[in-house]
């Protein structure tokens, strides 16, 4: 028999797989009316990456194999998808991992698609993007929660607005290993997770009894778990209330250990072992943030960020306007911002064929950089560079995962000053040969606009080959302009300490 025929994939098809602590999810979405997307395709396997981190925060090679194994299984429907289709996100345990960059590499090939390391507040922004889709489009601010096998978010939010987020390190898979040993459920097991959830959220908790909510809304597996059992059960009728979860939680108490508890109405057998976890935290946010009722959503993360993918396909970025605003919060000076902009996507548009660099991905990345490269100003003249990289790289950046602010901060650092190696030491192969190209193109355009003239250079020609580039300028433009060309000559030598030669004619 020949290969199985390939399934046919909807130009229109987009697809979210989220790599979560206790399980993996894929959804793939048709889209409608180029604003929304009905779901065609649902996938889940419980992978319990948390669960497999050793004593180093490392994921062990059996975790390794079950999440690959797992991807596998995606990646056979994700096969046919076309680049920019699909976005594929790790979190919480993904952030813990010591060894993740290196299980990356056979997680993406596995997938066929980049996978994205996202920080705690980039979750929480998707989560309530996912959420605010289901629920009426009305005035007034919500809380919503979602707590995962790592870690738990909280949002408050008015419409598709996050105003406020937080994420917490505490997660059902960590909470269920760490105070329910070997599955046994005790009062005290209880009140020792139910203390520690507290602590957690201590630091936080006024924040958002004084945020003027008037209702709260769950999300995730834990959530919608714990609402099933408590209307299987005849405790609640309307999501979950605070007299249900006490009710539950007694229920735990009296049967023992996640094996006895595994009878009860309405359990999921897979959610069984990290169900105490996750009601102990549960109980916390309820009693700490005084909710007394709280609705379920249908919306996740994975719906989160199919709605950032069709912002995206349709140059709705929530990067470019992340962006935007650091520049307002840094006083940027916009019009030498665009200047430079302008002159290194002068220098990547003649490149990028003899360089092999993604023009679509390059041209984004110069962009943000060159708008971005002096916002360490604000902090200090000295060493400006450095403090721009240092707020890329440790700022909340919306719709930007750790891996893209790594690589923007590298190409910051590396803008002026000597060149060393090491600026682009910490990132993979490929990312740093790509950092190291497009920073090439910045340095260049920022010599070019030295002089914050807004008289326009007259165009010049970049001309490159593996490892060296050459300039060229009308002649009588470069003897008007020496210090433009002392500039470059000095330039040159910069770069000269890496290997590279730049040429100016």
């Amino acid at each position: 028999m020949g290969e199985p025929t390939p399934p046919v994939i909807d130009s229109d098809s987009v697809a979210a797989v989220d790599l979560g602590s206790n399980s993996f999810h894929m959804v793939v979405g048709r889209v409608v009316d180029d604003t929304h997307f009905h779901i065609v395709d649902r996938l889940r396997e419980r992978v319990a990456l948390a669960a497999g981190l050793d004593e180093h925060h490392e994921l062990t090679d059996k975790v390794q194999e079950r999440a690959l194994a797992c991807l596998e299984r995606f990646g056979q429907r994700l096969r046919e998808f076309p680049e920019g289709r699909v976005r594929a996100v790790g979190t919480s345990a993904m952030r813990q991992a010591g060894n993740a960059r290196a299980f990356l590499a056979g997680a993406q090939a596995a997938l066929g698609h980049p996978i994205e390391i996202i920080a705690g507040s980039e979750e929480a922004r998707l989560i309530y993007l996912g959420v605010s889709h289901t629920l009426a489009d009305d005035r007034g601010r919500r809380l919503v929660i979602d707590i995962g096998g790592g870690s738990t978010e909280l949002i408050v939010g008015e419409r598709f607005e996050p105003i406020r987020m937080d994420s917490l390190g505490m997660g059902c898979v960590g909470y269920s290993l760490r105070f329910f040993v070997d599955g046994k459920i005790r009062a005290e097991d209880f009140r020792r997770a139910e203390i520690a959830a507290r602590l957690k959220l201590e630091p936080i908790e006024r924040h958002y009894l004084e945020a003027n909510w008037a209702n709260c809304v769950g999300s995730s597996g834990t959530i919608t778990a714990v609402d099933a059992i408590l209307r299987a059960n005849g405790w609640s009728d309307r999501g979950i209330t605070a007299a249900g979860l006490r009710q539950l939680k007694k229920a735990l108490i009296a049967a023992g250990s996640t094996n006895k508890a595994a009878g009860l109405s309405g359990v999921q057998a897979d959610r069984v072992p990290v169900l105490p976890g996750g009601v102990a935290i549960l109980l916390a946010l309820f009693e700490a943030l005084q909710i007394e009722h709280m609705a379920i959503s249908t919306g996740s993360m994975r719906e989160g960020l199919l709605y950032d993918l069709l912002g995206r396909i349709r140059h709705e970025d929530v990067r470019d306007q992340t962006i935007r605003q650091l520049c307002q919060r840094y006083n940027v000076d916009m019009a030498q911002a665009g200047r430079v902009e302008r002159l290194a996507l002068h220098c990547f548009d003649q490149v990028r064929d003899a360089w092999g660099l993604d023009p679509a991905l390059g041209q984004q990345l110069v962009g943000w950089a060159a708008r971005l490269h002096e916002i360490g100003l604000s902090v200090a003249f000295s060493g400006y560079h450095k403090h721009s990289a240092y707020l890329v790289a440790n700022s909340d950046m919306p719709g930007f995962s750790r891996a893209d602010q790594e690589l923007l901060a590298a190409m910051l650092l590396g803008q002026r000053k000597r060149l060393a190696r090491e600026v682009f030491a910490g990132l993979p192969n490929s990312e740093a040969e790509l950092a190291k190209s497009l920073t090439i193109c910045l340095r260049v355009a920022l010599r070019l606009a030295r002089s914050r003239s807004p008289t326009p250079l007259p165009p010049f020609t970049a001309t490159a080959r593996r490892g060296s580039l050459e300039l060229g300028f009308l002649p009588d433009w470069i003897e008007a302009h020496p210090l433009t060309f002392a500039d470059l000559v000095e330039e040159a030598e910069k770069l000269r300490e890496i290997g590279f030669e730049l040429r100016v004619r």
